[in-house]
């Protein structure tokens, strides 16, 4: 009896999905499968918390596809949404392999392509939709999607979709679906918007939280970089990749022309040309599809890639992620480094960050409930000078996070903002007439401070 216990048959599943579970090599539940299945089959909504990497998709759609079962009608009867495209690509890849020993029908609607194939598909006879919030309504106001018969509607990472924006078209979504319906939500993290959306979306639902939410995998080692600079960064991962310590890896950046330098900076370098790609959102979808399929079978060794990557791509044996810039939505910080570490897997996430990032991984440390270990830059990198616009830059940042903090702090660059009064209260201390210190003495010393002075010379390793 203990051994049916822990196996897929506890589920009482049918034989198709058994075998499509047993040809995907999965042999014992993860624990939000544990809990949220029998939930799901016997019809409650759900609102699933847990980490990414830990089965999340398969613990939906095992219990949909039992309750879907077969073919019927042309109608979808269950919608499924997710925030980015690679994620749908993703979750619909995920039905066709626990469904294939079935006739269920599904189909991935997203953007960056035309509509034709999806809509034939659709007008086909459709069970599971699998989509982003926008292509979907986009189809649907074409009237092209008939939604009378949907019975069930999921949406995965929540409060990613809140972040991108999506949340008028789930709203309208709901307005025109039917409200007789089964819920369920799944997330990794959980902060307040989301909690108050549930209350929306759900009915009486019933929480499945397998770990504390927002924390880290325990297969994830954590270090973090204080680097002075971005051209320090790029020289600390060339000295990794030079070294061998990083294989496989995801390398994160904060901004589309970010993730080009880093490209650029490591292509045909310390990275062979074919071995490395980046994707972002000026990239074409074939083109991004391309290089994660590459990726994925291990043709690609290196991906630099914006937060578009950083939910729900499942990657098998991601040796490390680099967070090359600190994420300014903190969440993104456990799903980005959620790609490595994946099943029971040992991995590792290696953060840099340069002095105005302190503020952004403190506050990420409060959400995770940890500290990240800090490390020394080996002694073989060298610390590259800042040049001039990029100090100003960050001093400037420093001083706007204390103005957040505090409203009365005025900051370092606040008399600089009007050259003509700078120069005439410059006149006035000459001539005796005011008092004050000057505003180049306060930047002087506030760059002090951070230790990024112009000449790096107090920065320490």
């Amino acid at each position: 009896m203990e051994e049916i216990e822990n196996t897929f048959e506890q589920f009482e599943l049918n034989r198709q999905l058994l075998n499509a579970i047993a040809d995907a090599g999965y042999t014992i539940p993860t624990p939000i499968q544990q809990k949220t299945i029998p939930l799901t089959l016997q019809g409650h909504d759900v609102l699933g918390i847990a980490q990414t990497g830990t089965g999340k998709t398969a613990a939906y759609l095992l219990p949909i596809l039992m309750k879907v079962k077969y073919a019927q009608g042309k109608l979808p009867r269950c919608l499924i949404f997710a925030p980015t495209r690679e994620l749908v690509i993703q979750i619909d890849k995920a039905v066709g392999e626990l469904a294939k020993y079935t006739d269920i029908r599904h189909v991935a609607l997203y953007g960056g392509l035309g509509p034709k194939t999806q809509i034939e598909a659709i007008q086909a006879g459709v069970d599971i939709i699998v989509a982003t919030p926008g292509r979907f309504m986009d189809l649907y106001l074409r009237g092209d999607i008939g939604v009378k018969d949907i019975k069930i509607m999921i949406l995965d990472e929540a409060d990613k979709m809140m972040d991108m924006g999506f949340m008028p078209q789930i709203r309208s979504i709901l307005e025109v679906i039917p409200t007789k319906r089964q819920n369920l939500l799944f997330s990794a993290t959980f902060p307040e918007k989301v909690e108050r959306f549930s209350f929306e979306f759900l009915e009486f639902p019933t929480r499945v939280e397998v770990s504390p939410q927002a924390t880290t995998a325990e297969t994830i080692k954590q270090r973090m970089f204080t680097v002075p600079n971005m051209q320090t960064k790029i020289n600390i991962l060339e000295y990794f990749f030079k070294t061998g310590e990083i294989q496989k890896t995801i390398i994160f950046t904060r901004s589309k022309d970010i993730a080009d330098k880093v490209f650029e900076a490591l292509k045909g370098s310390v990275v062979p040309k074919g071995e490395i790609r980046v994707i972002h959102a000026n990239k074409g979808q074939n083109t991004r599809i391309n290089s994660m399929d590459a990726f994925r079978e291990d043709a690609v060794k290196v991906l630099v890639a914006t937060d578009v990557a950083a939910r729900g791509i499942d990657i098998e044996h991601v040796t490390h992620v680099i967070n090359f810039d600190v994420p300014l939505i903190y969440e993104d910080y456990v799903h980005r480094i959620g790609r490595t570490g994946r099943a029971n897997n040992v991995g590792e996430a290696i953060t840099f960050l340069t002095p105005p990032e302190e503020y952004h991984i403190k506050k990420i440390e409060k959400i995770i409930r940890m500290e990240i270990l800090r490390e020394l830059i080996p002694l073989d990198v060298k610390i590259a000078t800042t040049p001039f616009d990029e100090n100003q830059a960050m001093l400037l940042e420093i001083d706007n996070q204390r103005k957040k903090e505090n409203p009365n702090f005025k900051g370092a660059f606040h008399e600089k903002k009007n050259p003509r009064a700078a120069a005439a209260k410059k006149k006035a201390l000459t001539s005796g007439k005011s008092g004050g210190g000057s505003s180049t003495k306060s930047s002087s010393s506030s760059g002090k401070k951070y230790g990024f002075s112009k000449s790096n010379k107090g920065f320490k390793r």
